[in-house]
């Protein structure tokens, strides 16, 4: 189902990009040979949350299109 693979690739584009935000936030303040780092970490938090949520919502998808192809195939037997 194209469904599923559309719902998959969002979930692996969102943990991507969670991965990369955690990346970033672990390197705050450990940079070598800059006083000041330039990540925002209030950015970081709203980039994490956003990718949480996005990943809830892929899988929120995922659970609903089983539920209908569990029911379309209840019907058809």
């Amino acid at each position: 189902m194209q469904v599923l693979a559309t719902a998959a690739a969002g979930m692996f584009a969102a943990a991507d990009r969670l991965s990369a935000s955690a990346q970033r936030t672990a390197a705050w303040g450990v940079e070598e040979g800059q006083a000041e780092s330039k990540v925002d970490l209030a950015q970081e938090a709203v980039d994490q949350i956003s990718a949480k949520t996005e990943v809830k919502a892929d899988a929120a998808v995922i659970k609903t299109a089983d539920d209908m192809m569990g029911a379309l195939l209840d019907l058809k037997v």
